[in-house]
């Protein structure tokens, strides 16, 4: 591998310390919203030059998964700061249409920087899965529990989360004590080699414990944004297809036959007539009802007639009871001539 003085050049430094700079100034918060366009504009340039970093990094393989840590020059283990750095200025961006992509983003950033870490034995931590799981949680491969053992585990589970919360807390109360002994003489350049390697291992176990915990709150946001999506989102029909609006229908007089329409259309010249056939076929072509649905009548046969087919049929579709009326009715009318019994109009 190639050490910072021998292929990278002072040039990637600088870069690296001005995104490293902008990104400590975003993150003191001195302005008063971190949407201020002063704020904006640091993280705008930070994220440019950490972009430039990352490509010239890229382009010099500056580190390799086959080698230790021991093999890594001190003065270019700030650049395993790089991902990290990223993922803190890509958070502070406030364009909220653009929200879930900036936290998947970030996300990303911060995990590929704890892989790194983890493969260099830097730091003893859970690497966090690669994307977030749909509910959340860190260990999206956990398979589903039940019943009582579902809550023992999810006890367990509460229970190392807040331990490693309370650790990490420690580590990084003990950490800040020691970066500022060392800062001092980095930053005057009175600093060794030994001091210098130092003070970036201490930086990089630092925004270990950043990174996880900013991860955790990205799991968390990404939930919240998710179900606000699908609730806005409006619900589908039930069977796939909207129900096709019906034309209201306009008021008429609906007759018997044809001929009492003449006579219904002379008394109501404002209302169209229509006999029973006419709504049938009507409706029929429409949509509304079936060609089986409308009455069937043999060529021929009047409405009387019809009638009285209809009232035969019903007769001996009908139960014994009302035959048996039918038939004493017909026996009274032949014993009793038309008129019998009204005496209202004799003299």
């Amino acid at each position: 591998m190639m050490a910072e003085g021998a292929g990278a050049g002072p040039r990637l430094a600088e870069l690296l310390e001005a995104g490293w700079r902008l990104c400590e100034e975003v993150e003191s918060g001195a302005e008063p919203s971190s949407g201020a366009p002063a704020v904006q504009e640091k993280v705008r340039k930070g994220l440019e030059a950490l972009e430039r970093v990352a490509a010239m990094v890229a382009q010099l393989d500056l580190f390799s998964e086959n080698e230790e840590l021991e093999e890594i020059a001190s003065a270019d283990l700030k650049y395993l700061l790089l991902p990290a750095l990223r993922g803190a200025l890509t958070l502070k961006q406030v364009d909220l249409s653009r929200r879930l992509e900036h936290l998947e983003t970030a996300r990303a950033h911060f995990w590929r920087f704890l892989k790194h870490c983890k493969s260099y034995g830097l730091g003893s931590f859970h690497l966090p899965p690669a994307t977030a799981s749909p509910s959340g949680e860190e260990d999206a491969g956990t398979p589903s529990l039940g019943g009582p053992a579902a809550a023992q585990h999810s006890l367990l589970a509460m229970a190392s989360n807040r331990q490693a919360k309370i650790e990490r807390y420690k580590q990084k109360k003990e950490l800040e004590n020691r970066l500022a002994s060392v800062r001092t003489f980095v930053e005057s350049g009175q600093a060794d080699e030994d001091q210098i390697r130092e003070f970036y291992i201490l930086q990089i176990q630092k925004w270990i414990n950043t990174s996880l915990e900013e991860i955790e709150s990205i799991d968390q946001e990404m939930v919240i944004l998710r179900s606000r999506d699908t609730v806005k989102q409006p619900p589908a029909p039930p069977h796939g297809a909207s129900r096709p609006v019906r034309t209201p229908l306009k008021p008429f007089i609906l007759t018997r036959d044809a001929a009492q329409a003449k006579v219904f259309g002379a008394g109501y010249p404002g209302l169209p007539t229509m006999t029973v056939d006419d709504w049938y076929e009507q409706r029929r072509k429409q949509g509304v009802v079936s060609a089986q649905s409308a009455p069937q009548r043999a060529p021929g046969i009047s409405d009387e007639d019809l009638q009285k087919q209809q009232q035969e049929k019903k007769e001996e579709e009908d139960d014994e009871e009302t035959l048996q009326k039918a038939r004493n009715w017909d026996d009274w009318k032949d014993t009793h001539p038309r008129g019998y019994g009204n005496r209202q109009n004799m003299g």
